[in-house]
């Protein structure tokens, strides 16, 4: 407020208009008068409208819901973010019966109240009302504040939001997590609010995109003396089963994903048989596969397909519910062998070593028959 004054005042005696200093300009008293008479249903605006909400929709509710978390985990509190979209809404809505600039949680005036001490929503109405007294009695006053003035009011709030500490956290632990708030904040400070939310929002996007479509197919092994399988990466000192090889899928299966996630268990058919160890089972963990679609399930037959012409069999060890009703409807579990689905990893390796044990004993019976 000292600021607003004491630049209002400085303006006005100084003519700082005529310096090239800006300011804000003639304001008019007053409430915007009703627009619901002008509502214009005519076709050929509602595709031009149609675009425009939709977009202004999206960024709105992107940056206000972006923001409202952003200051709630500060505060250790949770919002809903569907209540934010309903309160979103309905501002816009009721605001737009007068001509109401787009309403969404800005940024500076959010940053303002956090660092006023503003608490609860009991804020924006005492707000309103000052900015209802302030338009019908004040306007013309405020016309004199340079913009100076409100840009240091917004930087000064900023200012004690960036948490270096923390930039220099994530700089260490994640670097695409420091690089997406590295876009966000070199986008908002030099360029706007949208542009750095939609840069963040983009690389988050692509890291996504990239965690899907490159799933984590990792080999389990078993930790001595324990029945735990783990990460062979994690482990390198447990051992595996002869003759079965485990691989934990990580991931959704999806078309984006399917090709890696063959290629990758092929892999390690080949890089065990180039190690000289055989394998005659191959036991998929699909604990962490929360939902497949068509081509996942397809894969899934092309890879049992290709295993067994190496005269490896395929094991399926604790489908989640999703997954095993997809299985089912599509009646790939009675290709691949309802007998080859087992509830846990330890289940599936005495079922396969028993298998094995069971064909190893006819072998050596016949071996010592022609031995006699």
């Amino acid at each position: 407020m000292v600021t607003v004054v004491v630049g209002g005042l400085f303006a006005y005696f100084a003519h700082a208009e005529n310096h090239g200093i800006p300011i804000v300009g003639h304001l008019d008293k007053g409430l915007n008068p009703s627009s619901i008479g002008k509502l214009n249903f005519d076709p050929k605006y509602i595709s031009t409208s149609l675009k425009a909400g939709i977009i202004t929709a999206m960024i709105a509710l992107a940056e206000g819901i972006s923001i409202g978390r952003s200051f709630a985990i500060m505060k250790n509190e949770q919002i809903d973010g569907n209540k934010e979209m309903i309160a979103f809404g309905m501002m816009n809505i009721v605001g737009s019966f007068t001509s109401c600039y787009l309403t969404t949680g800005p940024f500076s005036k959010t940053a303002v109240n956090f660092n006023a001490g503003c608490k609860t929503a009991m804020s924006n109405v005492i707000m309103s009302i000052c900015m209802l007294f302030t338009l019908l009695f004040l306007a013309h006053l405020f016309s004199y504040t340079p913009l100076v003035a409100l840009s240091a009011i917004i930087m000064s709030a900023m200012f004690g939001l960036i948490d270096y500490h923390k930039a220099f956290h994530l700089f260490k632990a994640d670097k695409f997590d420091f690089l997406i708030c590295m876009a966000a904040f070199f986008g908002v400070a030099f360029i706007s609010m949208d542009v750095g939310l939609m840069l963040s929002i983009g690389l988050a996007v692509v890291r996504a995109l990239l965690y899907i479509a490159r799933p984590t197919v990792c080999k389990l092994v078993n930790i001595p003396d324990t029945r735990i399988y783990r990460d062979v990466e994690q482990y390198p000192n447990a051992i595996g089963v002869p003759g079965i090889l485990i691989l934990q899928l990580g991931s959704p299966i999806y078309f984006a994903n399917c090709n890696y996630i063959r290629e990758r268990i092929l892999r390690w058919i080949r890089d065990e048989d180039s190690q000289g160890r055989v394998v005659e089972y191959l036991l998929l963990e699909l604990g962490g596969i929360t939902s497949i679609d068509m081509t996942g399930v397809e894969t899934l037959l092309e890879i049992k397909r290709i295993l067994e012409a190496k005269g490896v069999k395929i094991i399926l060890v604790n489908p989640r519910i999703g997954v095993m009703e997809k299985l089912i409807l599509t009646k790939c579990i009675d290709v691949i062998g309802r007998e080859a689905v087992f509830l846990s990893v330890e289940d599936a390796i005495h079922s396969c070593i028993f298998s094995l044990h069971k064909s190893a004993i006819p072998q050596t019976k016949s071996e010592e028959i022609e031995m006699v």
